[in-house]
């Protein structure tokens, strides 16, 4: 072949492979993370990518920590789980079990020397044990009992109050345990004279912590006045709770331990490598930046004041080489708010500050809002009607606690949290994201968990296009950020729900400007888990230290996007409607929807319904659907069918006229427990109720129900209550199929205090009525579940409606007690007239019942 035959044929060969389909020849590593080259012209197909088929767990404050191959996170209420690819995790641990407790062995006896003062048995944690926030690491130079070098070291907290907590640490030659206790070496909550707690026995005066031992040996004189309030508390205020310890090295090998949450702010501590103990200051003092210095305590890095604060993590990065500072503000609970933020400092002992130059500890007692970097709190990427997957979207609700892992080879960085969801109550999981430096040396968190995704080349016609957008803003509360809709324009102008500009720097860097204010961060490709599908995303922070996110939607033309909202648009099960009909208005990209009824004495245009009385036929009406998007419009059709009521019968009363008995002679009589479900002893007493006697609960005892009361997913509950205290959880009726499937009444419940029913099953159901009721005072409570419609009323008035509730009595043996359950704190009040209904009761009929006119039926 001569040379000018070979370049012909070169040339063909070349052109053929670059025509045929890249599928032909199996994925290369840069189509797996759909990435193009940086000077193609064409843009890049969306991959759909593998489901990585995530192994989910449940650690609540999960620090991790990485041995050999293996990823470990260890968390409150010991547990811990495992994992290769921080991607697929199980755990391996028992809870609190003890004797034969996986990470502690005989946890009772094991750590006594922290259970003397807070965490077993005691206050708060009466009946049970309160070990939390554990960090794991392994220390080469600390000297063991038999003289030799080298151990995994775990600092855990054991609390009994709010302030009343000690920060211990124990070792083992194994990361899983168990670990031999050493000594304590923070305590916080002493006061200056004798005290106790309620329900305690431990004599809270400073002398019984090993600051007298501190002080004897020398290493400093006595304790500090200023611990102290005038009563001769503990100053929370300005001093801290002794939880949420953390250990890092600094950049020259020196070890250190911040702790510290709520509400005195949080502190660091030099740890001796040798031994694993505290070395003190001994000296009380301030720093050059006028923070605090205590001889005890160490030094304020963060918060105080009674602002929120809590779960510190700080880490060294060898490539800014700043010192990473996480907290977390907010409540934990899925109405609290719970929010993680970020500060950075050139030493490991501070001063750590945000992107706009502000000082971690707080400059008095001020609003925390504005303070730190808001990398993360309640979000929802919402799924619109017409949008690819199902259900509502991926979000979290009040993410927090985290810890980070720096991978010392490769440099990649990830945030490892709890988080609970949008619609799923208390229920939490471990949530593991990426995160990538941007050009102001601040790490930015990637917008979805983390399923092995690279940093790579970016084409910039691959980022036209339409997004969802988040903004992480700086308030915290309840509410969650949800996404809106904007447009990366090829002009570089950023159109829709925002206005600004953007552009593509380097290979993946992005800069967005919104509003005058400037976000600097990475494009990054990611798997969407509700498209299940890989998708260009952006993540971005500003010098105010606002996080923003964006997740890119496929291309799509306005009659594509109609017929897309056409397709998807569902009301469920349309002939046998029962309750209220959500009728969406908008789909996805604002496409406008419209109804329109044949009848709304059967359903509105709003999906209001009138159900017939009992005893009369279903009605029938029509709904339409206009979808609209541009210039393009198309309708949809629903016929709906609404059933009428079904009499609902009584199943079993209790009166308490003096005595347990059920009224209708179809059930037993109820027996006396003690503080749990199916403790004994206890007393229940009898005073003038709202209709003859009612039940006296005294805040110890509770009521066990036969088994079997409910055996469906169509019944009612409705009773009379005037509580004389309100405490969190405290159930007042409860039902279990088992300790894992159960709905609660409770009048103080998680959702922000709510009066509301509660259920955990699969994923936890909250029903809150949107008020609290009050002590001293008689108010009716009552709920009806109709196959899955839950409607919760107070007085007579319904305060929730909502569908999907469990199913949890599938079985005719199920338990039900009044007062307690197996966990919490048992109802101290009154009772009355508790009565349950096979079948739904009607909204008239519940009033009734709230206005004492119907006593069977």
């Amino acid at each position: 072949m001569s040379k000018t035959t070979f370049q012909k044929f070169a040339f063909m060969l070349l052109t053929i492979l670059l025509i045929i389909p890249s599928a032909v020849f199996g994925r290369t590593a840069a189509q797996a993370t759909a990435q193009s080259s940086e000077n193609s012209n064409k843009p890049n197909l969306d991959y759909p990518g593998e489901d990585p088929n995530f192994q989910n767990v449940s650690v609540h404050d999960p620090s991790i920590v990485k041995d050999g191959d293996t990823f470990y996170v260890f968390g409150s209420h010991i547990e811990a789980a495992k994992s290769t690819d921080l991607i697929h995790w199980q755990t391996f641990t028992n809870g609190y079990t003890t004797p034969g407790n996986q990470i502690y062995g005989d946890l009772s006896k094991n750590l006594a020397g922290s259970f003397k003062w807070a965490g077993e048995n005691d206050s708060d944690s009466k009946g049970g044990f309160a070990v939390w926030a554990p960090d794991v690491f392994y220390n080469k130079n600390y000297i063991n009992e038999d003289g030799t070098k080298g151990a995994y070291m775990i600092y855990y907290s054991a609390s009994s109050t709010y302030i009343r907590s000690a920060i211990g640490f124990a070792v083992s030659q194994n990361i899983e345990g168990p670990y031999k206790y050493v000594d304590t070496i923070v305590y916080s909550g002493f006061t200056r004279d004798d005290a106790k707690d309620a329900n305690s026995n431990v004599n809270k005066k400073w002398t019984n912590t090993n600051i007298g031992q501190l002080v004897d040996n020398g290493t400093f004189e006595g304790p500090r006045e200023g611990w102290f309030n005038k009563d001769g508390s503990f100053n929370n205020y300005n001093f801290p709770n002794a939880i949420d310890s953390t250990v890092f090295y600094d950049k020259d090998g020196k070890l250190w331990m911040t702790y510290g949450s709520w509400s005195g702010g949080i502190y660091v501590l030099q740890i001796d490598e040798q031994t694993g103990k505290a070395i003190y200051p001994g000296k009380d003092g301030k720093t050059e930046d006028g923070r605090l210095v205590d001889r005890y305590f160490g030094k304020k890095i963060a918060g105080g004041y009674y602002k929120s604060g809590e779960g510190p993590y700080v880490i060294y990065d060898k490539n800014t080489d700043y010192y990473y500072l996480y907290v977390t503000y907010g409540w934990l609970g899925a109405d609290g708010g719970y929010n993680m933020r970020q500060f950075r400092s050139k030493s490991p002992d501070g001063p750590y500050v945000d992107a706009s130059g502000q000082n971690a500890v707080l400059p008095s007692d001020v609003a925390n809002t504005p303070y730190g970097n808001k990398i993360m709190g309640n979000f929802l990427f919402e799924r619109k009607v017409g949008d690819p997957g199902t259900g509502s979207g991926v979000g979290y609700l009040s993410p927090g606690h985290n810890s980070v892992y720096l991978d010392p080879k490769t440099g990649q960085q990830f945030l490892v949290f709890h988080s609970r969801f949008p619609g799923s109550g208390e229920y939490h999981e471990v949530r593991v994201h990426q995160m990538f430096m941007n050009k102001d040396g601040w790490p930015v968190v990637a917008p979805y968990r983390y399923t092995g995704e690279t940093l790579d080349k970016v084409n910039r016609q691959d980022l036209i296009g339409d997004y969802k957008f988040i903004n992480q803003g700086k308030a915290y509360s309840a509410a969650i950020n949800k996404s809106v809709f904007i447009r990366l324009t090829e002009d570089g102008t950023i159109t829709g729900d925002v206005k600004g500009t953007w552009k593509k720097t380097s290979h993946n860097q992005a800069e967005l400007t919104i509003d005058g204010h400037t976000y600097n961060g990475v494009f990054v490709r990611e798997w969407d888990p509700v498209s299940k599908s890989n998708v260009m995303t952006f993540t971005a922070l500003s010098n105010e230290g606002i996080s923003i996110w964006g997740s890119k939607l496929a291309d799509k033309t306005n009659q594509e996007v109609v017929a897309a909202v056409v397709k998807d648009l569902d009301l469920g099960d349309t002939e046998k409607v029962i309750s209220n009909l959500t009728l969406p208005t908008e789909g996805t990209r604002h496409t406008l929807i419209s109804w329109e009824t044949t009848n709304p004495d059967v359903v509105t245009n709003t999906g209001v319904i009138t159900r017939p009385e009992a005893g009369s036929e279903p009605v029938t009406a029509t709904l339409t659907a206009t979808i609209t998007k541009g210039d393009v419009t198309d309708k949809k059709v629903f016929t709906i069918t609404v059933l009428p009521y079904e009499e609902a019968s009584i199943a079993a009363q209790y009166s308490f006229e003096n005595n347990l008995n059920e009224q209708t002679g179809t059930f037993g009589a109820g027996s006396i427990t003690g503080n749990r479900i199916d403790n004994t002893g206890g007393a229940i007493s009898y005073a003038d109720g709202k209709s003859g006697k009612a039940a006296v609960f005294n805040g110890a005892s509770g009521i066990r129900l036969p088994n079997g009361l409910i055996s469906s997913n169509q019944y009612s509950v409705s009773l009379w209550l005037k509580p004389e205290q309100l405490t969190m959880y405290t159930t007042t009726f409860f039902g279990a199929a088992d300790p894992n499937n159960w709905v609660s009444l409770v009048p103080n419940g998680p959702a922000g205090g709510n009066t509301m029913v509660w259920s955990g099953s699969g994923k936890w159901y909250d029903a809150p009525s949107g008020l609290t009721i009050k002590t001293g005072e008689w108010t009716h409570l009552a709920f009806t579940v109709d196959n899955g419609t839950i409607k919760v009323y107070v007085n007579g008035v319904e305060k929730f409606t909502g569908a999907n509730f469990s199913n949890i009595f599938t079985t005719s043996n199920a338990s039900f007690s009044l007062g307690v359950n197996w966990w919490d704190t048992p109802f101290k009040g009154l009772m009355d007239e508790l009565k349950i209904y096979n079948g739904a009761l009607t909204p008239n009929q519940v009033t009734n019942l709230a206005q004492n006119k119907l006593f069977f039926f």
